[in-house]
């Protein structure tokens, strides 16, 4: 998928989805020049891991419609409850639970990016 706003209205559209299914505090963060592997970063808080295996079926029903697809990811360590990333290439999904949020602050370590759920 290019780069335009195609892709900013499918990273939309995903946080809409993420907010429809209870994902709390969804953000759409726009990093574009900000880093050279992602464009967007969708942030959802989640409240339980059955709940984010839940955001995570959804949002893979979901890729068809978009036109975007899952990237593998190698990982040295096994997934835990606590954070989950999708990469879409240049959309990036991540799970989190509150206490994961808050340790990691991503908002904060993208400070100045726009919020797209708030446009």
């Amino acid at each position: 998928m290019e780069t335009n706003g195609k892709t900013a209205e499918a990273a939309r559209r995903l946080g809409a989805l993420l907010a429809d299914h209870k994902g709390a505090d969804v953000m759409v963060l726009d990093v574009r020049g900000r880093n050279s592997w992602a464009d967007f970063f969708v942030l959802a808080t989640v409240s339980s891991p059955t709940h984010s295996r839940g955001l995570q079926r959804h949002v893979h029903e979901a890729l068809k419609e978009l036109e975007l697809e899952v990237r593998p990811t190698r990982r040295k360590a096994p997934d835990g409850d606590d954070w989950t990333l999708i990469d879409l290439g240049d959309v990036v999904v991540h799970l989190m639970t509150p206490a994961a949020r808050a340790f990691y602050d991503l908002e904060k370590l993208w400070y100045g990016a726009a919020d797209l759920m708030k446009a």
